[in-house]
């Protein structure tokens, strides 16, 4: 049964007030988070011996991940594709353009594997169904299509053992799991591990602590969960001030802060006394301890 942590204090660090703010990364090599605001084409970072304070960078249309490279800097998946990104001077250059011929599609959600292969996925700009793939990016630059018949590409993660990747389809309400060859990067096996309510909102950002259970953030939900991928129980809840909760991901010095993304877009001036701090990022310390982000290899 499901556990709501009321005693949990999330705690607003940066008013951003992103229009859709996504894709959290903590970066071991700055100590700092970064994130996306979509909709507003820029990459954010905070630093948290800075409270409060946030620095913003410019971004390629519709910019919706970033990743560390273990070559220096970031990749970043923008409309049109993956694309590497260096911090200090805001310029990327592409490393694969993928579905130009679907100008009505464009980059969602992304997280490299932990071979370092750069796993992204689209969607159409006006939610047709079905319009979106799931495409991994390889160190040698070769893309590859994993799945295709997508909603909304959305929330990545894989088991310690690299052995199963979980992923979430948003116009499903569902986690799903695949068997996951670390060598090939290749799925196989579908299954469904969580069903998600829709009176809890929409499943959407997602990510995996060191005890192997599932953060999911609820678009339209007002919460965070917690879910166990074996058995598929949703273990615990944690509220958020904020209705478009749309991604998580763990930092801090000991990986047991977590951090997590919201959206103002559609926050009407009749909503926004309710959830001023929209946009916003907020941090929580759950108690358990999250698990190293992956850098892409090429």
């Amino acid at each position: 049964m499901s556990r709501r942590l009321k005693e949990l204090e999330v705690e607003l660090v940066c008013d951003a007030q992103s229009v859709l703010g996504e894709g959290p990364l903590w970066d071991t090599s700055s100590d700092r988070l970064y994130w996306v605001d979509i909709y507003s084409h820029r990459i954010h970072g905070y630093d948290p011996g800075r409270p409060g304070q946030f620095e913003t960078m410019s971004a390629g249309p519709f910019v919706s991940s970033i990743v560390p490279r273990l070559s220096g800097g970031f990749a970043i998946t923008q409309e049109d594709g993956f694309y590497r990104y260096d911090p200090a001077s805001g310029a990327s250059a592409p490393l694969a353009l993928v579905e130009t011929e679907l100008p009505g599609n464009r980059f969602n959600d992304g997280k490299c594997d932990p071979a370092g292969r750069y796993v992204a996925g689209t969607m159409s700009r006006i939610d047709e169904p079905g319009r979106g793939s799931l495409y991994s990016l390889g160190s040698d630059g070769t893309v590859r299509r994993l799945l295709d018949g997508v909603g909304t590409s959305n929330g990545l993660a894989w088991s310690d053992d690299g052995r199963t990747m979980y992923y979430v389809d948003s116009q499903l309400q569902e986690i799903a799991a695949f068997d996951y060859d670390p060598a090939t990067g290749r799925i196989a096996h579908r299954r469904v591990v969580a069903v998600i309510p829709a009176e809890d909102g929409t499943p959407d950002g997602m990510t995996i602590d060191a005890e192997g259970m599932l953060w999911l953030a609820h678009w339209n939900g007002w919460q965070v969960s917690r879910w166990d991928p074996v058995s598929g129980e949703r273990i615990a809840d944690v509220s958020v001030p904020v209705a478009k909760v749309t991604s998580v991901a763990f930092g801090g010095e000991r990986l047991d802060e977590l951090y997590i993304t919201t959206a103002r877009v559609g926050v009407t001036p009749e909503l926004v006394n309710d959830q001023p701090h929209a946009g916003g990022v907020f941090r929580a310390k759950p108690g358990v301890r999250g698990t190293l982000p992956f850098a892409y290899r090429g």
